[in-house]
C-alpha cells in the first residue's frame, strides 16, 4: 500500500504538479480506502469462510493496481488544478486497490484467531507485520526504486506480484485464475504499451523536450505539462520568454558592463547561464540545481555547457556552502510544478541570498501568480524584510490585479535604477512596468512576509 501511496505522487505529477495539495489528496483518498477496505474486510470475513477471501482481494487488487497509471493517464489531460480535481483522480486511480488490499487483514486476522484467548497477541502481531511492511514499503520506495526504475515497471512489478499471489491462493477456482492470468496480460501490455507523458521521467519531474517548428533551433522544455524553459542552440541571445527577457534587462542596467560573478537558483533550460556565458565569456557561472537527471538533459539537449558550473542539491542546502560577498547576480528560477518551493521564499532564506551577494548586487526573482496576487505581495514584503531596496516588474494588467502570470522582483542593498530598467525594457518593445518605494507599499497592501515557520505558498498561489 506505501509503495502504491508514494507511486500515485509520480503519476500524478504530470498532470497536477508536485504540491502540498498533491499530497494531501493522495493521503485522504489511500486513508478513506483503507479505512472502508478494512470495515468490510472484517464485515465479510464474519460473514463466511474467511480462506476463501485474500487470493480474490489479492488478485483483484492487483489488476486494479495495474489499471492505475491507465486511468490516470486517460483522464489526467481534461484535469484542472485544484482541490476538487486533485481528490478525483486520486479516487479515480488508487482509492479501489487501497480497499482492496486494506480488505486483506482483518480477514487473516479472523482466520488465524483461533479462540478469544489469542485476541490480543494475533491482532497485535499482524498489526506489528503491517507496520514493518509499510515502513519498508516507504523507504524502499522512496530511497531505492524511485531512484533506479521508472514509475511504470514497478507499478507492474508490484501488481503482477499481488496477482500471482493472489492466484496461489486462489489456485483451487481455475476458471478464476486463468481469467486473472489473461486480466494481468492484457493490463501489463496496456501499462508498457502506452509510455505515458514523460519522454524523461526525472526523479522529480515528467520532462519533455520539444522542438520549435517555427524556428529550427529553438527547444522548449516542459516540466510536468508547464513550459519551463526556452533555448536557442544556436543562439544564445534570443530570449523566447518574457520574464527572462525582463530579467536581462535588469541585469544589463544593474551591470552594463564587465564580467560577473552569476549565481542561478535552478537550471531548467539553462537559458540564462547560457546567455550570460555568450554575452559575457569571462563570468563565473554558478547554477544550484537539485535534479541530477534535468542536468543531463539539460547537456545533452539543452544550453548546459562545461563552462557552467552546476551544483546538484538543493538550493536551500548548496547556498550554504557559497562564500560571503561575492556573487554580483543572484537569479531565483526554481520551480515545481506552477510554484517556488516554499522552503526558497522564506525570509531565513532571503538572509542567506543577502549573505551570498556582494555590495551592491542584486537578487532577482521570477514569481508565478494569479488571482489576488497573495503570493507576489508576500513575496515582496518578504525581501523587504532583508533588502534595503525592492522593485516588482510586471504589465500593467498583472500590476492591477486584472491578470496574472510571470512577475520579477529585484532586490538590492543600493537603489534600483527603475528608470534605466523601463528604458531597457520600452528599446526592446517590451510593455512591463516597475514599481517601488511608495506604489510597492500599496502593492504589497499588508501582506506578511513568509518565514520558515509559516510559508503556506501552495495555498496562496492562484490559479489561471
Amino acid at each position: 500500500m506505501l509503495v502504491i501511496e508514494i507511486l500515485a505522487a509520480r503519476l500524478l505529477a504530470p498532470y497536477l504538479g508536485v504540491s502540498l495539495e498533491v499530497f494531501t489528496g493522495i493521503i485522504g483518498v489511500i486513508l478513506a480506502g483503507i479505512s472502508i477496505g478494512a470495515w468490510l474486510g472484517g464485515f465479510a470475513a464474519d460473514r463466511g469462510d474467511p480462506r476463501r477471501l485474500p487470493g480474490p482481494l489479492l488478485v483483484v487488487g492487483g489488476l486494479t493496481a495495474l489499471a492505475a497509471p491507465l486511468i490516470i493517464d486517460a483522464i489526467g489531460p481534461v484535469l484542472s488544478i485544484d482541490a476538487v480535481s486533485i481528490v478525483f483522480a486520486a479516487a479515480a486511480g488508487f482509492f479501489v486497490p487501497a480497499a482492496l488490499l486494506s480488505a486483506v487483514p482483518p480477514v487473516i486476522v479472523k482466520i488465524q484467531l483461533a479462540s478469544l484467548d489469542q485476541t490480543g497477541r494475533v491482532v497485535g502481531s499482524y498489526s506489528a507485520i503491517g507496520t514493518a511492511g509499510a515502513i519498508l514499503g516507504t523507504f524502499g520506495t522512496g530511497f531505492i526504486l524511485i531512484a533506479s526504475f521508472p514509475t511504470r515497471p514497478i507499478v507492474a512489478v508490484v501488481g503482477i506480484a499481488l496477482a500471482v499471489s493472489g492466484l496461489i491462493l486462489w489456485s483451487t477456482r481455475r476458471s478464476w485464475a486463468l481469467m486473472s492470468v489473461a486480466a494481468a496480460g492484457l493490463l501489463t501490455a496496456g501499462l508498457f504499451g502506452f509510455e505515458g507523458p514523460c519522454e524523461h521521467e526525472t526523479t522529480y519531474h515528467c520532462a519533455i523536450v520539444e522542438v520549435d517548428e517555427n524556428r529550427p533551433s529553438g527547444r522548449t522544455l516542459l516540466l510536468d505539462r508547464m513550459r519551463n524553459s526556452y533555448v536557442d542552440l544556436g543562439d544564445p541571445t534570443h530570449l523566447e520568454f518574457r520574464y527572462i527577457e525582463l530579467m536581462v534587462d535588469i541585469i544589463e542596467t544593474e551591470a552594463p558592463s564587465g564580467s560577473l560573478d552569476v549565481v542561478s537558483i535552478g537550471g531548467g533550460g539553462f537559458t540564462l547561464p547560457g546567455y550570460i556565458e555568450h554575452t559575457r565569456p569571462d563570468s563565473s557561472n554558478t547554477v544550484l540545481e537539485i535534479d541530477s537527471e534535468l542536468v543531463e538533459i539539460g547537456s545533452e539537449e539543452l544550453a548546459l555547457t562545461d563552462e557552467i558550473d552546476v551544483v546538484v542539491d538543493d538550493a536551500r542546502i548548496s547556498l550554504r556552502d557559497l562564500t560571503d560577498d561575492h556573487a554580483d547576480v543572484i537569479v531565483g528560477d526554481a520551480y515545481s510544478g506552477a510554484s517556488v518551493p516554499w522552503h526558497l521564499t522564506t525570509e531565513e532564506f532571503t538572509g542567506q541570498i543577502e549573505r551570498v551577494l556582494a555590495p551592491g548586487g542584486i537578487y532577482t526573482m521570477n514569481v508565478i501568480d494569479y488571482g489576488d496576487l497573495e503570493f507576489i505581495r508576500a513575496e515582496a514584503a518578504t525581501l523587504r524584510e532583508v533588502f534595503s531596496h525592492v522593485a516588482l516588474f510586471a504589465p500593467p494588467s498583472y500590476l492591477s490585479g486584472d491578470s496574472g502570470g510571470n512577475f520579477v522582483l529585484v532586490a538590492s542593498g543600493d537603489a534600483i535604477d527603475l528608470t534605466g530598467i523601463e528604458s531597457m525594457i520600452r528599446r526592446r518593445g517590451g510593455s512591463e512596468l516597475g514599481i517601488q518605494d511608495e506604489a510597492l507599499t500599496r502593492f504589497i497592501d499588508g501582506a506578511t512576509a513568509l518565514t520558515d515557520d509559516f510559508a503556506p505558498v501552495d495555498q496562496m498561489l492562484g490559479r489561471p
